[in-house]
């Protein structure tokens, strides 16, 4: 699934860069009060990549799971005020266990961590989202 295609991540305006890497232009439209992107902008994206990053890790199961954001833990770190860029990665460790875990109970949860960084790299804000995954209809392959 092209996660590009929901509709409200074509209304915020999250798309592919060129090298495949989910990103917010700088626009007026996601301004908040002081010109800078708003809060709830960036959270979108940093959500929206890691649940790309997330379809990334198991493809196979594209079809055979419900997936759900369970929780978020996001700082803000330096105010946007240029074009960002997502960046999510999740240790192997954490991926093991967490394929081990469904192929057992047919559910799990997975913790992947996402940077947002402005096209000079400084990292505008951070997160861990936590997602709660099911098979469907009790399969557990």
């Amino acid at each position: 699934m092209d996660i590009t295609k929901v509709p409200f991540i074509q209304k915020a305006g999250i798309r592919y860069d060129r090298s495949g890497i989910l990103n917010l232009e700088f626009c007026k439209s996601i301004h908040n009060h002081v010109g800078t992107i708003h809060a709830s902008a960036q959270f979108a994206l940093a959500e929206t990549a890691s649940g790309d990053c997330l379809q990334s890790l198991c493809p196979e199961l594209s079809d055979k799971v419900f997936a759900i954001l369970r929780e978020a833990k996001v700082k803000y770190r330096q105010p946007a005020e240029k074009s960002v860029s997502a960046y999510s990665s999740v240790d192997d460790d954490s991926i093991s266990v967490f394929r081990d875990r469904l192929a057992r109970k047919g559910r799990s949860t997975i913790e992947i961590a996402v940077e947002i960084r402005d096209l000079d790299g400084t990292v505008t804000c951070s997160g861990i989202f936590k997602w709660f995954v099911q098979t469907i209809s009790g399969d557990s392959e």
